[in-house]
Formats: structure tokens, C-alpha cells, sequence
């Protein structure tokens, strides 16, 4: 009778451990001997009886050489959970791949607008030394937001969804470099001097309104596309009309302007109510013009924001008129009457009250 060897079914795991702080410190750029240091004054040694400096020095280190490694799958992350060298997972995958993609907004501020070439990377030390953020970080932060604008630049549909299906990123991280991407494509100027007050987040609230009033389709503004619609622009132009209007306009905004605002700035627009109105309206009718559009927020700046400021105008005043400008516009004859063309005010005025009061500050 044959020897019947017992049949054995053998499984062998190899679950990566993750610290995710050690992996934070490792995407902010440090070594393993600042990493150490930075473990040390936080009181790492204390939580391990028995530790030693040499002993997280090594565990660092290996951690760090299992991070590089792991590094050319964060870069392409829908192949992260394809491959089986380090197995983990989901909750894990998502933490890695959303902290490697995590962007400190005062170095995006500083790339946004510039053009995203091997020439800009060559500069960011100075970034680096602007901001006080590690350079071999300034360095993760560029060649990502250079790879998800490479990546989506040229794809239909909605710009959220997309990044959000080739990085598989948190909803809100997408949003924020739906941003970088919307501002790179369509060229908006946005480092001029008289721009430098201006923060990522002024940026971020301009263009998710832009991406969610100008852009084709409109829906939401997960489903915004990339490109401000080129029939809209031009449509734009159509708005002029309104100036002939002006006098009717003026008198439904004052009428219900009057109680709501400080005396002060009722008193500026009944005076000067042309002038608000022909620049609203002026710039619309210049935006079909590419020049025009990437100047938009020097525009902005230099013909609305600067003598509102030099009046001192309120930001909840700026409002007050900005939204009542817009109910009123779409209540004369001339555009109540089409509907295609009041559609075409209500977007191009909500988008621009939005991209006003995110930039109305010191």
C-alpha cells in the first residue's frame, strides 16, 4: 500500500505595514535621519519600552525604502490594488494614495497659472524658499499636479469625476486640483503683482464657480467640464443691450437697493450706477476675445475691485447690489423676453458675483 503523503494548503501572507505618520513625514520631503529627530521630540521612544534612537533610526529607514519603492504605483494609483508586492488593504491604499497626492496650498498658489514644464520644476527652490515648504516636497507637488493636468486636460465630461477615476482621490482633493487644471487649461492669468494677494483658496472658490455657471453642461459641479463654453462667451456679447436699458435698470436697483444698504453706498451707485454697470457688462462682452479671458482677474481687480476699495465699499454692501443687479437684469422687458439670452446674464452674473467676492479682501 502506497505511503498517502497528507495534503497541506498553505497560505502566505505579506500584509505591509503602514505608519501613517512616519508616511507623512516621508511626503513632506524628509530624510530618515529628520524623520527620526522629528518621532524623537514627539515622544516615539517613550510608547516602545525598551527603544532606542538606533533602533527607530533603522525602522525608519526601512520604512522609507518600502515608501520609494511603493512610489511608482502612487503615481499611477488605479495600479496600486493590481499589484501584489505589498499587499494592503483598501482603507490603506486610500490613505497612502490621498496623502501622496495632498498639496500645500501656499506652493499650489504658487504654481498655479505658471505652465507646467520640466523648466518651471527647475525654479521651484524658490518656491521652496517662499513658501518654507521642503523642496524635494515643492518637487511631489508640481510632478503631481503636472501628471493629473497631462492626464485629464484632453478627456470629455466632467473634470471631478475624471481625475477622480484615473487618481481614485477623495471627492474634495479632486475639487481642489480640478482648480489647478481648470486655471492651467484656459491660461487665466493669475501672478501678476496686483494678483499676489490672492490665495489658493480665492483661486479655488472663482473657479469652481466658473466651472459650475460657464461650463457645458451645466449640472453640478462634479460634472463640470474643463473648458469655459465657447457659444457662451460669445453669447456674452449679446448682453450690451442691457445699456440701453440703463436707466430702467437703474431705477429697479435702486427701488430695492435703498433699505439695504448704508446710506453711504445707496448714495455711490445712485451717482454712479453707470459706471458699475457699463464695467459688468463691458467685460462680458470682451470675454469671447482669448486675451480677455485669461485677463480676467486682472480685470477684475483693476476696473472693480479697486475703486470699490477705494470707496470702502462693505463686502456684505458689494453683495447686496451684485445679487440685486442680477434679479433686476433679468426682470427687463428686453431680456424677461428671451429666455435663452436671460439664462446667458443669471450664469455669466452668478459666476462673476461669486469670483467678486472671493477676491474683495486685503
Amino acid at each position: 500500500m502506497a505511503n498517502l503523503l497528507p495534503e497541506v494548503d498553505a497560505f502566505v501572507g505579506n500584509n505591509t505595514f503602514v505608519d501613517a505618520d512616519v508616511f507623512q513625514l516621508w511626503v513632506e520631503g524628509n530624510a530618515a535621519s529628520e524623520a527620526s529627530t522629528i518621532l524623537q521630540q514627539r515622544g516615539a521612544l517613550l510608547s516602545i519600552p525598551g527603544a532606542t534612537p538606533e533602533f527607530l533610526m533603522a525602522d525608519i529607514s526601512d520604512q522609507f525604502r518600502t515608501y520609494l519603492m511603493l512610489e511608482k504605483w502612487l503615481q499611477l494609483p488605479p495600479r496600486l490594488n493590481e499589484q501584489w508586492t505589498f499587499q494592503m488593504d483598501a482603507s490603506t491604499q486610500a490613505m497612502l494614495i490621498n496623502t501622496y497626492y495632498e498639496f500645500e496650498d501656499s506652493v499650489m498658489r504658487e504654481i498655479l497659472g505658471k505652465k507646467l514644464s520640466s523648466r518651471q520644476r527647475k525654479d521651484l527652490d524658490e518656491v521652496s524658499e517662499k513658501t518654507g515648504v521642503n523642496l524635494r516636497s515643492c518637487r511631489r507637488q508640481f510632478d503631481n499636479a503636472k501628471r493629473i493636468f497631462k492626464t485629464v486636460e484632453e478627456l470629455t465630461g466632467g473634470l471631478v469625476q475624471n481625475i477622480r477615476a484615473h487618481f481614485l482621490l477623495s471627492e474634495e482633493l479632486a475639487k481642489k486640483y480640478s482648480t489647478v487644471v481648470f486655471i492651467a487649461g484656459n491660461r487665466f492669468e493669475t501672478n501678476k503683482r496686483k494678483l499676489q494677494y490672492l490665495t489658493f483658496k480665492d483661486y479655488y472658490n472663482c473657479a469652481q464657480a466658473m466651472m459650475t455657471y460657464w461650463t457645458s453642461p451645466i449640472t453640478d459641479d462634479l460634472n463640470a467640464d474643463a473648458d469655459v463654453e465657447r457659444e457662451f462667451l460669445m453669447e456674452l456679447r449679446d448682453l450690451r443691450i442691457l445699456l440701453d436699458k440703463e436707466k430702467e435698470h437703474k431705477t429697479l436697483v435702486c427701488q430695492r437697493l435703498k433699505s439695504k444698504v448704508s446710506e453711504r453706498i445707496f448714495v455711490e451707485v445712485e451717482h454712479n450706477f453707470k459706471v458699475y454697470s457699463r464695467t459688468l457688462i463691458n467685460i462680458a462682452y470682451g470675454l469671447n476675445h482669448s486675451k480677455e479671458l485669461k485677463d480676467l482677474f486682472i480685470d477684475l481687480v483693476e476696473k472693480y475691485i479697486e475703486p470699490c476699495k477705494h470707496l470702502q465699499w462693505p463686502s456684505s454692501d458689494m453683495k447686496m447690489f451684485l445679487e440685486i443687479f442680477t434679479e433686476t437684469g433679468t426682470e427687463i422687458d428686453v431680456i424677461k423676453s428671451q429666455q435663452n439670452l436671460k439664462s446667458v446674464f443669471k450664469r455669466y452674473m452668478d459666476g462673476i458675483t461669486v469670483c467678486l467676492l472671493a477676491m474683495y479682501h486685503n
